[in-house]
């Protein structure tokens, strides 16, 4: 495999978290290099409108971010989505508004979307308790709206920090606009300041990244070219580079471009994902096909995703002869296939990284994807840039049915 994956995305959680602090500093900003998912465009055209009814689909970093976002502002809405997005939690980010003077009530079921915005009463406190372990996206949304609280805001995260470099991630953003943020291992403090216009350009994402060192990790041969990645980024999702070589990828960057190439792998490997749990479906499906067994530990989030995402990696590692088997609530080990089949049909359960995961496999067997269009959510030309890298029309076919 040989080529260059020419059309990679820009960052969308880079991009969601610039259009919030954009907004709430006069959206006065020029942001370059906007990703074109469909979360990006959901808030894109959500963040200005003047609908009482928010509807965001199925992405998750959009009812988060702009449930606080709404709720600052002093804008009344009812903030729905799809039937998966009302089952997945907002109650801890609703009782931190809550807390601080936004009136919020469920419309269906407690602690869950959809749910309305009443407006802002004017802050009751400057000071949130929330769980660390929960979603980086609660605290991220947090940390956004605090410049413009009356009294700032200061969060104590309690317990273990999951999906750090998201936070990071948000305070460096609010830096680029001119706010100052404060931290200690389990406490950000933020000032009431002025957020400051300055242009600002997103990165490319390194999530898309990490499936394209997948196809390099399965594939026989490999030499795979990938654009406008930063060897410094604060996207967790770049610690792809140090996991893929021991699953047997060499990376390095060279005139502008970041290169894979192949090399040995090892005959295991032990993960945390607790700072990239997007990695896992993609480390899972390379450790399965190559023999090499895992032993997990951080993904505990994943199920309150897109989809469960532990059970629907259960049963579509199955398919291949390989399992991914929970001991307790923080342990799994990854059992990894010994005989590979011809030909295999994977379910998507309408999760993008489910369906991007699963297709570097096509390197090695026919694969067919059920509900290839799900990919919008993050990669919309996932399909056209698998072309690029040597699968030809018919390849492309099997993998589209």
């Amino acid at each position: 495999m040989k080529g260059e994956a020419a059309l990679l995305p820009a960052s969308k959680s880079i991009s969601n978290r610039a259009l919030i602090i954009n907004a709430l500093a006069g959206g006065r900003s020029e942001i370059h290099n906007l990703s074109d998912a469909n979360d990006t465009q959901l808030m894109l055209r959500l963040i200005n409108s003047d609908d009482e009814t928010i509807d965001v689909e199925d992405a998750g970093t959009t009812m988060r971010f702009l449930t606080a976002y709404f709720s600052v502002t002093n804008r009344q809405k009812v903030m729905t989505g799809t039937e998966r997005m009302k089952e997945r939690p907002i109650g801890i980010l609703v009782d931190a508004l809550r807390t601080l003077g936004a009136q919020i009530d469920y419309l269906e079921k407690e602690g869950f979307p959809p749910h309305r915005l009443r407006g802002f009463t004017g802050q009751k406190t400057n000071i949130v308790r929330i769980r660390g372990d929960i979603s980086s996206q609660y605290i991220s949304a947090l940390m956004m709206i605090a410049p413009v609280l009356p009294q700032g805001l200061t969060l104590t995260l309690e317990g273990r920090v999951g999906s750090r470099p998201y936070i990071d991630m948000t305070a460096s953003i609010l830096d680029h606009f001119g706010v100052r943020c404060n931290a200690t291992a389990n406490q950000i403090s933020i000032q009431k300041q002025m957020l400051s216009s300055a242009p600002f350009t997103v990165e490319s994402d390194w999530s898309a990244a990490s499936y394209w060192f997948a196809f390099a990790a399965l594939a026989e041969r490999a030499e795979i070219a990938l654009p406008k990645l930063l060897n410094k980024s604060f996207q967790g999702d770049s610690a792809v580079m140090g996991l893929m070589i021991d699953l047997g990828v060499a990376s390095r960057f060279e005139d502008g471009w970041l290169r894979l190439s192949k090399k040995e792998s090892k005959q295991e490997l032990r993960c945390d994902f607790t700072d990239c749990p997007d990695l896992a479906q993609t480390v899972a499906v390379v450790c399965a096909a190559k023999n090499i067994r895992g032993y997990f530990t951080g993904l505990e989030s994943l199920r309150i995703k897109e989809t469960d995402r532990i059970a629907a990696l259960q049963n579509e590692l199955r398919k291949i002869g390989a399992d991914l088997i929970e001991h307790d609530s923080e342990h799994w080990t990854l059992v990894p296939s010994t005989s590979l089949p011809p030909s295999v049909y994977f379910q998507t359960y309408k999760d993008h990284r489910m369906a991007m995961a699963f297709a570097p496999l096509a390197t090695l067997m026919d694969v067919e994807i059920e509900r290839p269009d799900v990919v919008r959510k993050s990669y919309p030309n996932f399909w056209n840039d698998m072309k690029t890298v040597g699968f030809d029309v018919h390849s492309i076919s099997r993998v589209l049915k």
